[in-house]
């Protein structure tokens, strides 16, 4: 018989896995430290967790177990579609985690030969996505501020057949105006390009509903909106994601989905989850009062340039401390502090990190493990 690598596709058998936060397990393996004894700053959920009653919900969710579940997630994409106005279950499709649906979209509509524009740095899956169905990811550098310039963007953007946009943006946690994101869309409508806009972490800017395009996927045919219960929802384990457009993108991608993607406690805790309005406006408000205190600490480091946060982490410049961003991640592991070292993001070079906002003592703990591992370099 011959290799396997020779029966394998072309496009597979180069294709590498995107690096992310939160590999907790990997980094208690690296320094024999138990995962408890890690605190992870490195993945941006919510420093709360989950929902008391969402995880209520999901332990009374046990006795569905032997049964399959509900493959069309009914019951949850009608709850997701009575929590915004002007949409139906119709326009919802839910997936296994938000990244099934980045790599289902780039499986349903990009065709051999087609190219998908993304901007750099931005989330690498999306890149992945493309890569896997072995067509071309074409790049935009974002401008020195990390912003999307819009004619800039736009001009690449001829002959694309997707566009993919997070707002606020990952890693660097920079809101895109509703200006651009309007040119954008707008021209990409024009010339029969799909926009993929990622609105992951959007749930915790203050004026997220004011920001947020969901409100107007039936101005906009050619837009796709994605949204997570992983982050501000905390239900990262449980793997529950969802997106919102027309009526004809979502029917493409719920016949093109595997049967029976999200299980049913995922299912039941995402419901309730959704419901829980309490949870939420606490979440809130730690994010909101600690990103301040964070960021004031985080200033006082004369070595970091730390860039204005929208979402609820920050990105940071640590050249001038003397440190490469593994070199600083790996000092802080030792101390049982994971972050983001942000190198492997297209469009970046060794010298950036991203740290979450968690909770006032995990934070106090960072500011004083990050003073231990810059102490000489000053």
């Amino acid at each position: 018989m011959k290799p396997i690598e020779n029966l394998v596709r072309d496009n597979i058998k180069n294709f590498k896995p995107c690096v992310h936060g939160g590999e907790v397990l990997d980094a208690a393996g690296k320094t024999g430290l138990r995962r408890e004894q890690i605190l992870d700053f490195s993945s941006s959920v919510n420093p709360l967790g989950s929902s008391r009653n969402a995880l209520e919900a999901a332990e009374k969710g046990f006795a569905e177990i032997p049964a399959y579940p509900d493959s069309n997630s009914t019951e949850l994409r009608q709850a997701i579609a009575g929590h915004f106005s002007g949409i139906t279950k119709s326009n919802v499709v839910v997936g296994n985690g938000s990244t099934e649906l980045i790599y289902l979209f780039a499986e349903a509509f990009l065709k051999k030969g087609e190219v998908a524009l993304i901007p750099a740095p931005t989330f690498g899956e999306y890149e992945s996505a493309v890569r896997k169905t072995g067509e071309t990811a074409k790049f935009v550098k974002l401008d020195r501020n990390f912003n999307v310039d819009a004619a800039g963007f736009i001009h690449e953007m001829v002959g694309a057949k997707i566009v993919f946009l997070c707002n606020p943006n990952n890693p660097t946690s920079i809101l895109i105006s509703n200006e651009t994101l309007t040119a954008i869309i707008e021209k990409a409508m024009k010339q029969d390009t799909l926009v993929f806009l990622d609105e992951d972490f959007l749930e915790f800017v203050e004026n997220e509903k004011a920001l947020s395009f969901i409100g107007k996927i039936k101005r906009y045919p050619n837009l796709f909106i994605l949204r997570s219960f992983t982050k501000i929802y905390g239900l990262t384990g449980l793997r529950v994601g969802y997106g919102i457009a027309s009526e004809e993108i979502v029917s493409v991608l719920s016949c093109a989905k595997i049967p029976w993607n999200v299980n049913c406690l995922a299912q039941v805790a995402a419901v309730v989850a959704l419901k829980d309005e309490e949870h939420l406006k606490g979440t809130r408000e730690l994010i909101k009062k600690e990103k301040t205190q964070l960021l004031a600490e985080l200033e006082k480091f004369g070595g970091f340039k730390v860039y204005p946060a929208d979402a609820n982490f920050f990105f940071i410049d640590i050249r001038k401390t003397g440190l490469t961003a593994t070199e600083l991640a790996n000092r802080l592991l030792s101390q049982g502090i994971l972050i983001r070292d942000c190198t492997s993001f297209h469009g970046l070079d060794q010298y950036y990190v991203r740290v979450a906002v968690k909770t006032h003592s995990e934070n106090e703990h960072l500011v004083e493990a990050l003073k231990r591992a810059v102490k000489n370099q000053q």
